[in-house]
């Protein structure tokens, strides 16, 4: 297997897919692709113990960056780390990459460069949010998808719901539709379409519409929402979380006493934000295209970005490429056969 990483993505670029790369190498003895400048690269490299026989470094001379607009940097930028390395998995010469550079111009590439798989009209992005009781719910769209309709929300519903079982382990995931009321006919339009869609369907554990401040206390595995409401979800979270953090924080300084009890619950607390630590779980797949597609989050760390590389050897493993491909052939039958 070989995985390709941009190497100039992130803010952190590029000292943290160099050492995530050799961090994966040693856990996970897979080969490794490097894209982006040549020299720098190698200077890094250099700097760590690692089996370098299992890394290629690929140059590049352009780097995208966040304030380019992204179809226009994807086109032009063709000689970027990012659009090399998205040419490699689509000429298939690598199984899948991770980059944790613009998330514009990656799910541009996406559909631009690897191409949708045929027969879904609209790619997603997949979430994993960690939930009270150590889990994830997997949260898609996002927001590579501003306004969807139902027919989108339910291939959302089905792509997530195969990786959640090839890639998670989980064996029969439980799929929410996010709503502002769990009876069925709350919503708009669209969410009372889908759910009239998602519920008639027999390959997907479909329980029903979700209030989203049920996330967080892992009632379900997958929750399905249009891009706009996804987005806003998970900026939300990770607002709430850190602006929590820096509250405890704040208190646990504020007097001699708070501090001795925060000296005691160390490991306590420790465990607390290690759970919500976004690092510890990898990136968010692009599910859709034709190519395993995990962006890391922008200010990634080598430790993220190794996980971010187990969550794409996950994917590949998984076939969840294949498996969704199955499911479009399945319906294209069902809708022939009616």
């Amino acid at each position: 297997m070989k995985i390709v990483i941009d190497g100039m993505g992130g803010d952190n670029a590029p000292m943290a897919p160099v050492e995530g790369a050799c961090m994966a190498v040693k856990e996970y003895g897979i080969d490794i692709v490097i894209t982006g400048e040549k020299d720098q690269l190698k200077a890094e490299l250099s700097k760590y113990d690692c089996d370098k026989t299992k890394i290629e470094i690929v140059h590049t001379s352009q780097v995208i960056t966040n304030d380019e607009k992204p179809v226009v940097a994807i086109r032009r930028k063709t000689d970027s780390s990012m659009v090399v390395a998205l040419n490699m998995v689509k000429n298939k010469e690598a199984d899948a990459m991770v980059s944790a550079g613009s998330t514009g111009a990656l799910l541009s590439g996406g559909v631009f460069v690897i191409k949708r798989i045929k027969g879904i009209s609209r790619p997603c992005i997949c979430t994993a949010i960690p939930t009270m009781d150590g889990g994830v719910s997997l949260l898609s769209d996002t927001g590579a998808n501003v306004d969807c309709d139902a027919q989108q929300l339910l291939d959302f519903a089905a792509m997530t719901n195969i990786y959640a079982k090839r890639v998670m382990n989980m064996e029969k995931p439980r799929v929410a539709l996010a709503n502002i009321g769990t009876e069925e006919g709350k919503g708009n339009d669209l969410v009372k379409t889908a759910f009239d869609l998602l519920k008639d369907r027999d390959d997907m554990n479909f329980i029903g519409n979700m209030e989203t401040r049920e996330i967080l206390n892992g009632v379900c595995d997958v929750v399905v929402c249009d891009g706009f409401i996804g987005n806003i979800i998970v900026k939300t979270l990770e607002g709430t979380v850190l602006s929590l953090f820096k509250k405890i924080k704040e208190s646990i300084m504020s007097s001699t006493k708070s501090k001795v009890g925060a000296l005691l619950m160390k490991d306590s607390l420790r465990g607390l934000k290690d759970s919500l630590d976004y690092s510890s779980h990898g990136g968010a797949p692009f599910l859709g295209v034709e190519g395993g597609l995990i962006k890391a989050h922008g200010s990634s760390d080598a430790r993220a970005i190794k996980n971010a590389i187990r969550q794409a050897i996950q994917f590949v493993d998984g076939n969840v490429v294949e498996e969704i491909r199955a499911y479009i052939s399945s319906d294209q039958e069902k809708a022939e056969n009616k």
